[in-house]
């Protein structure tokens, strides 16, 4: 059976988090002296004086209702990567517990987990991208505090079979994260509405990827109230500023533009996933629910210097397990992938003009 308590450090379980003034008033009021800000305001038109939320309320309230789950089940971070750093240090102990990741993944799972000094199991994928499930069955054992998972899966582009989560989540009583930062770009159902089902989950999504917000830095993590409240205990006290609260809120009035957006990428991607297989380098494209596409090529070094030589950047991934020879592309505007197209089919490999 899954037990928060348990799986806790017990330093955690006995922290005494930082009271900020903002935690401890409530109410209304016209004179505020309980943070030492500076009274006279600040050098802009808007003034930024004053400590923003720290539990960003009203943009969790905005959240819950696009969502469809209860504000206190929702966690803000300075990016998903806040919310990975926060997860690890509240349920792994240094030295002593393990993560499982299954690679080829988000880079954050393994960083985050080496600088708080916890060990990395990594179990693959299979050659098709899915769970290798008797592997992680024999990964597990007694300190794997937690499991992170992505899906849509960053580089490859690919959703996870529901079917194997599930059994998963049914199967391992420590914390599973479903990341599912591209999920908008995908038909699959996210797992945020499987949170009643599975006390054990937590799944991480941004505004970086469909809503267009990676400057502002907002990642969301989903998950059941002692989650939450534990996460909460841990960050740092104003860590998504006032600037960006504001900013989202303005962002989240605009579901149609969003979803507007989606649709465009989705198409755009549709696009190059036909067109690609016609040049000559490319041998394969991988299928993809996300906002990119993972490309074998015939010299992956070399098409990504030529094209970078060109003005356009995308990702080299060859050096990552089961993505040898690929390139990661993002799926750009019309124009831009018209662009991209165009310096692929003009490549010439060298050697071509002895």
């Amino acid at each position: 059976m899954f037990n928060l308590d348990e799986l806790l450090r017990p330093n955690i379980k006995n922290l005494v988090p930082y009271s900020s003034a903002r935690d401890e008033f409530k109410g209304e009021a016209r004179v505020f002296l309980d943070a030492n800000e500076n009274s006279l305001g600040s050098p802009l038109t808007k003034w930024y004086n004053r400590y923003p939320d720290p539990l960003q309320w009203e943009v969790k309230e905005k959240l819950s209702v696009i969502k469809g789950v209860a504000p206190q089940h929702i966690f803000l971070g300075n990016g998903s990567d806040e919310c990975i750093d926060v997860l690890i240090r509240a349920f792994c102990e240094p030295g002593l517990d393990n993560i499982v990741i299954v690679p080829p993944t988000y880079g954050m799972y393994e960083v985050s987990a080496n600088i708080n000094n916890v060990k990395i199991k990594k179990v693959p994928l299979t050659p098709d991208f899915q769970l290798d499930l008797p592997a992680l069955e024999e990964a597990v054992d007694d300190h794997t505090k937690m499991i992170f998972l992505c899906s849509p899966n960053n580089p490859t582009g690919n959703s996870l079979i529901r079917e194997d989560v599930e059994l998963l989540l049914n199967n391992y009583f420590g914390i599973v994260v479903m990341d599912e930062a591209y999920v908008n770009f995908s038909r699959q159902r996210s797992y945020v509405q499987e949170l009643e089902d599975y006390p054990n989950l937590v799944v991480l999504q941004t505004l970086s990827k469909a809503w267009g917000l990676a400057a502002l830095r907002v990642g969301m993590a989903f998950a059941s109230e002692s989650i939450i409240a534990v996460m909460n205990k841990i960050k740092p006290p104003y860590n998504i500023n006032q600037a960006s609260q504001e900013l989202v809120l303005k962002a989240l009035d605009e579901v149609e533009q969003v979803n507007e957006m989606i649709r465009v990428l989705v198409q755009e991607r549709s696009r190059l996933e036909a067109a690609l297989p016609g040049l000559n380098m490319v041998e394969k494209v991988y299928p993809s629910d996300a906002n990119f596409l993972l490309v074998k090529v015939t010299d992956a070094k070399a098409i990504y210097q030529y094209l970078l030589d060109k003005g356009i950047v995308v990702r080299d991934r060859s050096s990552v397990i089961l993505c040898e020879g690929c390139l990661r592309i993002t799926v750009g505007t019309e124009t831009e992938n018209d662009e991209l197209l165009a310096a692929l089919a003009a490549f010439e490999p060298a050697g071509t003009h002895e």
